[in-house]
């Protein structure tokens, strides 16, 4: 794996994990409110990761976990990001990308792994500090 894959990766870990932290307070106050489990296990983890997500890169670029490893997202243009960009990439790849992957794991490391499927198809870049 080049080295802005496997950075990728553990800023990818990084952000879960903050996420699982976030998502157990949700959970506290929503298990009196919410009774169907499914929710607490499927819908719950999802919202709180992507609402996450989104307002980190649509703030400033950059999850925790992309701070942590010196990463920050973009644009290809060099604009700024859009939401649609931001939106378009996180669906994309909690969708689509893992049957990308399953087809051509090699099409992950084009480019020294700075535009994955999700970056392609969302028009951004992930640059190196």
């Amino acid at each position: 794996m080049q080295s802005v894959t496997k950075k990728r990766t553990k800023a990818f870990l990084i952000d879960v994990a903050v996420s699982s932290v976030v998502t157990a307070g949700v959970e506290y106050f929503l298990r009196k409110k919410v009774k169907n489990e499914a929710v607490h296990a499927l819908v719950t983890p999802t919202v709180v990761m992507w609402a996450l997500e989104y307002a980190q890169l649509r703030q400033n670029g950059q999850t925790i976990g992309y701070k942590a490893m010196g990463l920050t997202l973009e644009n290809e243009e060099g604009s700024e990001l859009t939401s649609s960009q931001i939106l378009k990439r996180m669906a994309y790849r909690d969708t689509v990308s893992t049957f990308d992957y399953l087809k051509d794991p090699k099409a992950f490391e084009e480019q020294d792994g700075e535009i994955l499927p999700h970056d392609r198809f969302s028009s951004t870049v992930v640059k190196e500090l």
